[in-house]
């Protein structure tokens, strides 16, 4: 799929709107955007933010989890990479690829500290998502080391879409696998404690990385993303824990499935819905029984199914009214609410504690 540009159409969550205004073209809608043929169409270049307005803003509210077991049992000899900010470019799959690297204060050489790959979403870049996602802080919070790599065109191969890396069949999980060579030959990482998370096609992404890398990656926390593959094609080598955060009214991976309302050069992509994909990973995670709440705060309500495989967990955070954004995270007025109720980063962070590879 090329898209020339990022278009977004929201008739199918702002109905209202469109039967105030109409649907010819050439009349005015929501924020004074353009209705053709029965679609507002609004333009996303420049919307997503490059720096923290507020950078003393989000929450750190969301549910608990257990600790757990061995999470400061690695030891590492020999490495001289540093705290601080780092830039790498290196070669994968005959490519240049970047990827950004947080490392905390705390940061030990000889102990082996977690880690957390946390990929953009298509259009976006790695700095944006440092920003959205305000994980820097967390980090440093934490003692985790945070890495936010850089697709290729500003997408990721993460199956229904998108952008240059789908077309090109970019080997996104190969430059997964040679980013993680390269961080553990540099820093004391955990191989215990590896964890990938994503905005959107980040988001899908982090579903793939779980289908084809559950020997390494001990958990993901995908948000505003779905399975993007075909599921009887994911054959994850063990239950992986997954921590799922989507808003109801995400305009642009619907909530409830269906196109993503995003037009294209290659005609509308049919989503899967939030509960298909759970469905998905609960049957992977060979999960049992009825789910339980164990949040509910204003727009969010966190439901856990933990009666899984080997310790295992397929827990979703719906945020009422969200939109296409990282709760807790930098709002994106243009693509719907950013709940304050939760904070995704905090709570997939005690998630990813909760969850080292057994």
């Amino acid at each position: 799929m090329r898209w020339a540009t990022f278009m977004i159409a929201l008739a199918a969550v702002l109905p209202a709107v469109l039967v105030a205004c109409g649907s010819d073209a050439g009349k005015t809608g929501w924020e004074g955007q353009p209705v053709d043929a029965g679609r507002i169409v609004l333009d996303l270049d420049g919307a997503y933010p490059t720096a923290d307005p507020d950078p003393e803003g989000g929450t750190s509210a969301g549910p608990t989890f257990d600790a757990g077991d061995g999470a400061a049992g690695f030891k590492c000899s020999g490495k001289t990479a540093t705290s601080g900010d780092h830039t790498i470019t290196l070669q994968a799959g005959g490519l240049a690829r970047t990827f950004y690297v947080h490392v905390p204060p705390s940061y030990d050489p000889t102990r082996g500290a977690m880690l957390v790959l946390n990929f953009h979403g298509f259009t976006n870049a790695a700095l944006i998502q440092k920003v959205i996602s305000r994980m820097d802080g967390s980090a440093d919070a934490h003692g985790y080391i945070a890495v936010y790599p850089e697709g290729v065109g500003t997408s990721w191969n993460a199956g229904d879409c998108c952008g240059t890396a789908w077309n090109n069949a970019v080997d996104d999980v190969d430059f997964v696998k040679t980013m993680l060579a390269r961080l553990e030959a540099d820093w004391c990482v955990d191989p215990n404690r590896v964890f990938s998370t994503g905005y959107s096609n980040g988001g899908f992404l982090s579903y793939r990385l779980a289908c084809e890398m559950a020997d390494t990656f001990a958990a993901i926390a995908p948000v505003a993303g779905e399975m993007g593959i075909d599921p009887t094609k994911c054959k994850p080598s063990r239950a992986v824990p997954v921590l799922d955060f989507h808003g109801t009214s995400d305009p642009i991976v619907p909530y409830n499935g269906g196109m993503p309302l995003v037009q294209t050069s290659m005609g509308i992509i049919d989503f899967r819905s939030t509960a298909v994909t759970l469905s998905i990973w609960r049957d992977k995670d060979a999960c049992l029984g009825a789910g339980k709440v164990i949040y509910q705060q204003g727009d969010a309500t966190c439901t856990r199914y933990d009666t899984c495989s080997t310790g295992s967990e397929v827990v979703h955070c719906k945020i009422d009214g969200g939109g296409h954004t990282w709760p807790g995270g930098v709002p994106v007025p243009l693509v719907g609410k950013t709940s304050n109720d939760i904070s995704a980063t905090e709570t997939m962070v005690k998630f990813f504690e909760a969850h080292p590879l057994k």
